[in-house]
Formats: structure tokens, sequence, C-alpha cells
């Protein structure tokens, strides 16, 4: 899976000005960090997925012409 861009370092700086611990900040922004990594989907993602599916279903369709082909030559 391609890796989001997130900017730790921002998001860091941004709960040390609201008032949050360095240390309460850094371990936040590091569990956020590790948790986009998995959890997000990006463009490529999708990409990837609108392909996989599109030849899945161009499949069935073909697969379902055949079967209404064999119906109307045997039956």
């Amino acid at each position: 899976m391609s890796v989001a861009t997130f900017d730790k370092l921002l998001y860091l700086e941004t709960l040390k000005s609201s008032g949050v611990p360095e240390e309460q900040a850094k371990a936040h922004a590091h569990a956020l960090d590790e948790a986009l990594r998995d959890a997000v989907a990006t463009k490529t993602d999708l990409q990837l997925l609108e392909q996989r599916l599109t030849i899945k279903v161009g499949a069935m369709v073909i697969a379902l012409g055949g079967f209404l082909a064999a119906l109307k030559f045997f039956g």
C-alpha cells in the first residue's frame, strides 16, 4: 500500500502550541503517523482497485454472454 502524506512535525507543533506537553505530543504524532501508514487508501490504491474491479466485471459479462448464447443454441 502506498504511504499517505502526513506532516508529523506540523502535527507535533500544533499539539505543543495547544498546550499538550512535548512528550505526549510526540507520542500522539508517532501513533497517528503509524496508523495512517496502514489505514489510508491513496489514489494509487483506488486506481488499482478500480482496474481489478473492471477486469472482474468484464469477465462476468463475457461469461454471461456465453451462457446466454449456449441457452439459445441448446435451448
